[in-house]
C-alpha cells in the first residue's frame, strides 16, 4: 500500500522532472558514471557480453550528437532508425535527442514502401540503418526520399569517395569528437534549447489497417513517463533488466526513459530466439514483453510436460493444482494452511524451481503490455512463483498509463493509472485518458488528430473497459473489434481469444469471427515449437508441421481445448465451427504487427473462403 510520504515523494519526482531526455540522460551519466549501463552481445568477449558504463555511454552519445550537428542537422529534423534492438539502436536515440532533433523509429521487418512512406511523411534527414539489408530499401528508393542526405550504418559497408551517402557509425563518432574539439559546447548547447514541449519521437503505429501514421510525443511525455514508473517505487538502481522489445515501439522507449531516471542497468539483445538462452546467462530482475512471449513459454513448458507422460506428467499437474491454490488464497489475503504449505514446498521443489532456473532464476517480476495478458497465463505463472504485472497504454499516450503493481494487482486487469494521468468511463463504455504522455497528435494528419483529443485534453483510446470497486481498469476489447451476431447479442472477441490462450497451451493464435452471423466460428493457428514437441510423443516425428496441425489426431486434441473454452462462455459466444490454418500468422506475411497484434481485419479477408465456408 502507498503510504503519503511515497505519494510525496513520488508527486515531487514528476513535479521535479528533467525538462527534456537529453538533460534527463546527462543526469543519470554525471550521477553514475561509473555504474554499469548497458550489457550488449559481443562474441569476442570472455562470456560472450561487454558492457558500458553510463560515463562510456555518454561520451559516445555525445560524441554521436555532434556528428549528426557537424553534418547540418537542425533542431527538430527527424532522424529514422531503422534496426532491430540493440545497443546502437539506444546510442543513436540518446544523440539524436541530445542534437535537439527526433527520432523516427522504423520497424526493420517494414517492407520498403513502407519505409519510403514513412521517410517521406516524416522528412527523415538521416537515417540510421542496422545494415546492408536496410540500407538497400533505400537505394531501390533513393528517388523517392530528397530528404535524406545522410545513411549512417550500425554494420555493413559504407559508400567510398569524397562525399558518401552511406557512411559508419564510426565515421559519425570520429566527426562528432573533431567537432566537439573546436566546439565542446556544441551538444550542452542543444540540450539547453529544447523545449519540453518540442518533438522528441515520431512513432510509426505499425497499424492494424491502412497506412503508419506518424504519433507526435514530446519530450515532456517520456520525461514524464519514466518519472512515473519511478514513483511506483518497484523497481531500482541494482535491478537488472533484459531488454529485447522492439525500440520502434513505445513500450521499449517507456523502459529506456524508466532506465535513465533509475539508473538501473540493461542487458539488449533484440533476438527473439536469443531470449531463453540469454535469460540463462544474464540473470535479470525484471523483463517487459508482449504476452505472447509468455503465451509462448506457457504452452512450451506445458506441452513438454505432458507428452513426458506418466508419473512425471500427474506431478506437473498436481504441482499446478497445489500452486493455484496457494496463489489463490495469498491473493485472497487468506492464509495457507500448513498441510497445503507443505504440498507446495514440495512442489516448488520438484516443479515450479526448475520453471523459474528457465528465466535466469532471479526474476523479480515480468511487465506485459503491447496488448492483452489472458488471465489464466498470468494465474499459471504466479502459482509457479512469477509475478507478471499487466500495464496499458497506447503509442498515443507514450505506453505507459496503467500498471499493476507488486504489492497491489490483480488479474485480468491492467491496474491503476499512473500518478499524474487520468481516467475516464465514456457512456458507451470507451476509455478516455489524459496526462502527460498524451501525444501533440499524428503527424499531417490534424483531422485524424481532432477526431480522438478532445479540446481539453482526453484521448478517446478506441479500447472498451471498466473500473471495479477498487480502481483496476479492465480493458474488454477494442471498439472497433466489438461486434454483434444476428441474434442481436454483443462479442469482445479479443477475450474469447485470451481465454483461448490460456485453455490451449498448443495455441498461438484464434481469431474469432460472427459479425451480423448466426453463430461464432474462430480461425486456429498453433505454435511451432509447441507442435513439434507435440509430434514427437504422438508418432508424428518427422512430419511437416503443416501434416500435423492439419492431422486428424490434432483436430481432436484442439477440439477438446475448444469444448472446454466454450464450457466458461456464454452460449451466443461459444465456437460452434473452427479450422486450424496449416502455417501460423506473421508479420512477415502481413497478418500480425510487429508488436505482435493480430490484424483481423487482414486475417478475415485472406481467409474469407473459409469464413464463409462455415456458414453455407
Amino acid at each position: 500500500m502507498t503510504t503519503l510520504d511515497q505519494a510525496d515523494e513520488g508527486t515531487s519526482l514528476i513535479d521535479n522532472r528533467a525538462r527534456n531526455v537529453g538533460e534527463m540522460f546527462f543526469d543519470r551519466v554525471r550521477e553514475s558514471p561509473t555504474h554499469e549501463a548497458f550489457r550488449y552481445p559481443d562474441a569476442t568477449a570472455d562470456d560472450g557480453w561487454r558492457s558500458l558504463t553510463w560515463q562510456q555511454t555518454g561520451d559516445r552519445v555525445r560524441a554521436i550528437a555532434a556528428g549528426l550537428v557537424a553534418l547540418g542537422l537542425e533542431r527538430e529534423e527527424r532522424v529514422a532508425i531503422a534496426s532491430g534492438t540493440r545497443v546502437e539502436w539506444i546510442l543513436a536515440d540518446l544523440a539524436v535527442m541530445s542534437a535537439g532533433a527526433a527520432t523516427t523509429t522504423v520497424y526493420p521487418s517494414s517492407l520498403g514502401d513502407d519505409v519510403a512512406y514513412i521517410l517521406a511523411d516524416s522528412q527523415s534527414r538521416v537515417v540510421f540503418a542496422e545494415d546492408d539489408d536496410q540500407v538497400a530499401k533505400l537505394r531501390d528508393r533513393r528517388s523517392e526520399l530528397p530528404a535524406v542526405f545522410k545513411v549512417v550504418l550500425f554494420e555493413g559497408t559504407p559508400d567510398s569517395g569524397d562525399d558518401p551517402w552511406v557512411i559508419g557509425l564510426d565515421q559519425l563518432e570520429s566527426m562528432g569528437s573533431e567537432h566537439l574539439a573546436a566546439n565542446p559546447d556544441v551538444v550542452d548547447g542543444r540540450i539547453a534549447a529544447t523545449e519540453s514541449d518540442d518533438l522528441a519521437t515520431l512513432i510509426y503505429t505499425s497499424g492494424t489497417t491502412g497506412r503508419p501514421k506518424g504519433v507526435r510525443l514530446r519530450h515532456d511525455s517520456w520525461t514524464y513517463e519514466g518519472a512515473a514508473v519511478a514513483a511506483g517505487g518497484f523497481l531500482n538502481p541494482d535491478d537488472l533488466q533484459y531488454l529485447w522489445l522492439p525500440m520502434a515501439h513505445s513500450f521499449g522507449k517507456v523502459l529506456l526513459s524508466t532506465q535513465l531516471q533509475i539508473g538501473f542497468a540493461t542487458a539488449i539483445d533484440g533476438r527473439v530466439d536469443k531470449i531463453v538462452d540469454n535469460l540463462a546467462v544474464v540473470r535479470p530482475t525484471f523483463m517487459g514483453a508482449a504476452p505472447r512471449i509468455f503465451e509462448k513459454a506457457y504452452g512450451r513448458i506445458v506441452t513438454m510436460a505432458h507428452a513426458e507422460g506418466g508419473a512425471k506428467a500427474k506431478i506437473f499437474d498436481w504441482a499446478v493444482g497445489v500452486g493455484l491454490d496457494v496463489s489463490r488464497r495469498r491473493r485472497a489475503g487468506e492464509k495457507v494452511p500448513a498441510a497445503l504449505a507443505a504440498k507446495h514446498k514440495v512442489a516448488d521443489r520438484l516443479v515450479f524451481s526448475k520453471v523459474r532456473d528457465r528465466f535466469g532464476g532471479r526474476i523479480r517480476f515480468f511487465i506485459s503490455g503491447a496488448a492483452a495478458l489472458s488471465g489464466e497465463v498470468a494465474e499459471w505463472f504466479h502459482a509457479a512463483g512469477i509475478l507478471i504485472l499487466e500495464g496499458y497504454g497506447l503509442t498515443e499516450t507514450s505506453a505507459g498509463t496503467f500498471v499493476n503493481h507488486p504489492d497491489s494487482f490483480r488479474f485480468g486487469t491492467v491496474g491503476h493509472p499512473m500518478l499524474g494521468s487520468e481516467v475516464k468511463i465514456a457512456a458507451d463504455g470507451e476509455v478516455l485518458l489524459k496526462g502527460p504522455g498524451v501525444m501533440q497528435g499524428y503527424h499531417n494528419m490534424d483531422n485524424e488528430s481532432a477526431a480522438v483529443i478532445t479540446d481539453d485534453g482526453w484521448f478517446a483510446t478506441g479500447d472498451i473497459g471498466e473500473t471495479d470497486a477498487d480502481g483496476f481498469l479492465k480493458i474488454t476489447d477494442r471498439k472497433k473489434d466489438l461486434f454483434k451476431t444476428s441474434g442481436g447479442k454483443y462479442v469482445a472477441p479479443s477475450h474469447i481469444e485470451g481465454m483461448f490462450k490460456g485453455v490451449c497451451p498448443l495455441a498461438s493464435q484464434m481469431v474469432v469471427h460472427g459479425s451480423e452471423r448466426n453463430f461464432c466460428t474462430a480461425l486456429v493457428t498453433l505454435d511451432p515449437d509447441a507442435v513439434a514437441g507435440w509430434a514427437e510423443h504422438n508418432d508424428m516425428a518427422g512430419q511437416s508441421y503443416e501434416q500435423v496441425v492439419t492431422s486428424d489426431a490434432m483436430y481432436d486434441v484442439v477440439s477438446g481445448y475448444v469444448d472446454k473454452l466454450n464450457s466458461r462462455l456464454n452460449r451466443w459466444e461459444t465456437i460452434k465451427k473452427f479450422k486450424i490454418l496449416g502455417h501460423d500468422l506473421s508479420v512477415e506475411s502481413g497478418e500480425i504487427t510487429p508488436s505482435l497484434k493480430v490484424k483481423r481485419r487482414v486475417v478475415e479477408s485472406n481467409y474469407r473462403d473459409i469464413l464463409d465456408g462455415f456458414y453455407s
